[in-house]
């Protein structure tokens, strides 16, 4: 049974699923900074995913990040698996421009996190919903 990490709950909205990931906006509105969670139990590494799922996570990712890449006006995306806080297999997709606040280092730890005001996380799902495929479920919106 797949599970969220407790730490991805709280730092996140949910924004919908793909066919193998939920999609996860972080709660930081200093970058559009998105997450791709694959929906399997108990996999903390690419590699403990089936070759299936692993090619279904990398075109997921891939497809985002250019979708975000060309909808956003990015100067560069970050695309990276880390896992060392949250264990949890999770890939951060990051939408960077020469004036963020953290450019040209990377974004974790860099500055403080910013709390999205009134209408942008709104604005966020109504861009994705035009520039993601009919793959994409969106889920209700929870504020939080």
């Amino acid at each position: 049974m797949f599970d969220m990490d407790s730490r991805l709950q709280q730092d996140s909205l949910v924004l919908g699923d793909l066919p193998l990931c939920r999609l996860l906006l972080s709660k930081d509105a200093n970058y559009p900074w998105f997450i791709l969670v694959p929906r399997r139990a108990n996999v903390s590494e690419v590699f403990d995913l089936s070759a299936q799922d692993q090619a279904q996570l990398w075109k997921e990712t891939i497809n985002l990040a250019q979708a975000l890449k060309q909808e956003f006006a990015a100067d560069k995306m970050n695309v990276a698996t880390l896992g060392n806080v949250v264990g949890q297999l999770h890939m951060h997709v990051i939408v960077r421009y020469e004036t963020d606040a953290a450019w040209p280092a990377p974004v974790w730890g860099k500055v403080p996190a910013s709390e999205y005001i009134s209408g942008q996380v709104d604005a966020i799902r109504q861009r994705l919903r035009t520039m993601l495929t009919q793959d994409y479920q969106e889920a209700p919106y929870v504020a939080g």
